[in-house]
């Protein structure tokens, strides 16, 4: 009995990556059906899709009262996105960052963790007695990502449009399934992500009481990796292919999705409540983010020592995380 709850963790982030992917191309084919550009949907269905299993798990644990894991989920996938994704990334091949990404993107990144921060740190200090993240803190994450998209998608619009004008746009092809097909790939793919992520909370709950671990540190760790898996695995397959140009892109894209979109989301359904762990660990990703900055700034590109350097600090991390869980246990 005590391997099924292993099992069950495995089948619900298996349903969770499956179902995001049932969804996506779903989803995918109905806009092109309703002659959607691709950029488009790439910019919304399928960025967002990426972001489904940590929306899944942390809106579950929400409601469920596993309030630490929806934090924890949110900030350990989003350092494991950026010292593990890329770091990976660059150690199979350097990875070129470009002038918009750190114009636009990288500041509005930083924006949105350290209004987390902010939001997290007057739950814990200066609201004792009801240290939650509210629902009109979660409107908030809301509206700012819906600025996001806005002026993400206008300016990539803006940029196809000249592209188009001087011969050199491609269009990304997206499979268009019978209309039948297409929406029972979304109605497979909710039921998925809803099924997985609330497998992944109860099993993932179930573990730390088990072993007198926190859900904090299993949120940081075995689910914000799981969770991941989706970004990590096309970012190895492109990087072996040679094509991992916008590979700190993506992640930096989808960590933005995950604070606003996916913390968002779930404080918008419940509040959740919050502790003084959930500080220190955006305090770590803010000194990742930089030390990123820092690598890129001058060379514009994370070369692979710099890679090897971003896997070592998250393994260094992740030791600390496990040293603070079991020393407040003793």
């Amino acid at each position: 009995m005590q391997l099924l709850v292993y099992l069950w963790l495995v089948v619900g982030f298996v349903c969770l990556i499956k179902g995001a992917d049932f969804f996506v191309d779903g989803s995918s084919s109905v806009a092109k059906t309703f002659k959607v550009p691709s950029v488009i949907i790439g910019l919304t269905i399928v960025a967002m899709g990426t972001s489904l299993p940590e929306t899944a798990v942390s809106a579950s644990a929400a409601m469920r009262g596993a309030n630490a894991i929806a934090v924890s989920n949110v900030i350990g996938s989003n350092i494991f996105n950026l010292m593990v994704v890329v770091g990976i990334c660059a150690a199979i091949q350097p990875v070129k960052v470009n002038k918009e990404l750190m114009q636009r993107d990288f500041p509005f990144s930083l924006a949105a963790t350290i209004f987390m921060l902010l939001v997290i740190v007057d739950a814990v200090i200066f609201r004792a007695k009801d240290n939650v993240i509210s629902r009109i803190n979660g409107i908030t994450f809301l509206i700012m990502f819906a600025v996001y998209m806005f002026v993400l998608i206008s300016q990539t619009l803006k940029a196809r449009k000249e592209a188009l004008a001087a011969g050199n746009a491609e269009d990304e092809e997206y499979k268009v399934l019978p209309i039948w097909k297409s929406i029972l790939f979304i109605i497979v793919g909710i039921v998925g992500i809803k099924f997985g992520g609330d497998l992944v909370v109860d099993s993932a709950s179930e573990i730390a009481a088990r072993f007198g671990l926190s859900q904090t540190l299993i949120g940081l760790t075995i689910v914000a990796c799981g969770t991941s898996l989706p970004e990590l695995v096309t970012s190895i397959v492109a990087s072996r292919k040679g094509e991992n140009d916008l590979a700190l892109g993506n992640v930096i894209g989808s960590n933005v999705f995950n604070i606003l979109f996916v913390l968002g989301i779930s404080a918008s359904i419940c509040p959740i409540k919050t502790e003084m762990k959930a500080v220190t660990d955006i305090c770590v990703l803010l000194i990742f983010n930089v030390y990123i900055y820092i690598l890129t700034k001058a060379t514009h590109k994370v070369g692979r020592a710099g890679g090897i350097s971003m896997v070592v600090l998250y393994v260094l991390y992740t030791v600390y995380i496990i040293y603070r869980d079991l020393g407040a246990a003793m």
